[in-house]
């Protein structure tokens, strides 16, 4: 029988249809609907759709096909816009126990796993939780405490969690209060991955973030010298960055050097320090995007003066001085590199650079020009 009539099959299958009639809409016997329902694991699901994260029921058809053909994995994953290492995960989860790779049984399978509700562990295991809360009082992150009962419990199978169901336990309140004090990362809410997030997400992260459409006008028109652009340039394997800051209307750049890492406590201690070098006129806004590195905005702004405004999500162009400016250094800051090995010194040699090149916004005028001329003009220009 065609591949095609066993699709339509299963597809009536899952909208409910009892199997007699399916069998007869697709024009076979009963009994081979039934063998087919039977190497398929007994379907009893109404399909409804689901993120295109997850494969698909043609997905698993191409892969079946495709394995059928003796083709590599790598090509039926690019031919379905998957990863190849998800495919050989789909294939070792979901095929039968004689190792054939049956997609009606797989997506069938996958169905059955993905069920909800589910009795999370931690809620139901006052040791286990017990186990995990003691290891997050000492700082252990939840990777940490993952690989370690894995480790110290290989025989105990109920005990070896991911570390995303731990960060769930404690985002829900089962293991610990969600709090800086028990999570290094000072989150209290799961986000969405990327340094970008939506704007339900940021009024998550802090309902006192004001929209860079508060900003005052002065702002736009590049008027007034004090209102800066910021944001980081990140190195090699998201472990190291450097945090830029431009004033928008001399186009004057600073680079801060961040130690360590580029967490918000990092960021914000860095900026404090920055900002404390310059004169009183000269910090009046700072305007970045919803990244984590900006949940201390409120301390940043307590201490230096400023107002902290946010861009919107995925909108470079409303930061596009700092973007440019961003362009710019990566000639001395290019992309893959370790950027810790840049020293404080040598941060300052670029922007001394970079400040002293004119620039045909500014007429021809550098940006290290026109903040002199600004020093030597009344504090209000």
């Amino acid at each position: 029988m065609s591949l095609d009539v066993k699709r339509r099959y299963f597809e009536l299958i899952r909208t409910g249809m009892r199997g007699a009639r399916a069998a007869a809409a697709v024009g076979v016997s009963l009994s081979c609907g039934s063998l087919w329902f039977i190497d398929a694991g007994s379907v009893s699901i109404v399909e409804t759709p689901i993120s295109g994260r997850y494969f698909s029921q043609d997905d698993r058809i191409e892969i079946a096909d495709g394995l059928e053909r003796g083709e590599r994995v790598k090509v039926i994953a690019a031919r379905i816009g998957k990863s190849y290492q998800s495919v050989y995960r789909e294939i070792a989860r979901n095929r039968k126990a004689d190792g054939r790779y049956q997609p009606w049984y797989a997506h069938n399978q996958a169905h059955l796993r993905r069920r909800r509700p589910k009795v999370r562990r931690l809620a139901a295991d006052p040791a286990l939780r017990e186990a995990v809360a003691a290891k997050l009082r000492r700082g252990w992150s939840p990777v940490q405490i993952s690989r370690w009962l894995r480790r110290r419990y290989s025989r105990r199978r109920g005990w070896q969690v991911c570390a995303e169901t731990i960060y769930e336990a404690v985002y829900r309140g089962v293991v610990l209060q969600a709090d800086p004090a028990n999570l290094r990362t000072g989150r209290t809410y799961r986000r969405r991955r990327g340094r970008g997030r939506s704007r339900d997400g940021a009024l998550k992260q802090s309902t006192n973030m004001k929209s860079i459409r508060e900003r005052p006008a002065a702002v736009e028109s590049r008027r007034q010298a004090g209102h800066w652009e910021g944001d980081l340039i990140v190195g090699a394997g998201q472990r190291s960055a450097v945090a830029t800051l431009v004033e928008r209307k001399t186009r004057f750049t600073v680079l801060v050097k961040l130690v360590g890492d580029h967490s918000a406590q990092t960021v914000g201690d860095a900026l404090i320090a920055a900002f404390a070098k310059l004169p009183a006129p000269l910090k009046r806004t700072l305007t970045w995007d919803q990244g984590n590195e900006m949940f201390h905005h409120e301390r940043i702004e307590h201490a230096t003066g400023l107002r902290v405004f946010f861009a919107d999500p995925h909108s470079p162009w409303q930061r596009g001085t700092n973007e440019n400016t961003n362009g710019l250094l990566r000639q001395y800051l290019p992309k893959g590199t370790d950027l810790s090995r840049w020293t404080d010194d040598q941060l300052r040699e670029i922007c001394a650079e970079l400040n002293e090149r004119p620039r045909l916004c500014l007429n021809d005028k550098s940006p290290s020009q026109l903040m002199r001329q600004w020093q030597r003009q009344p504090a209000t220009s």
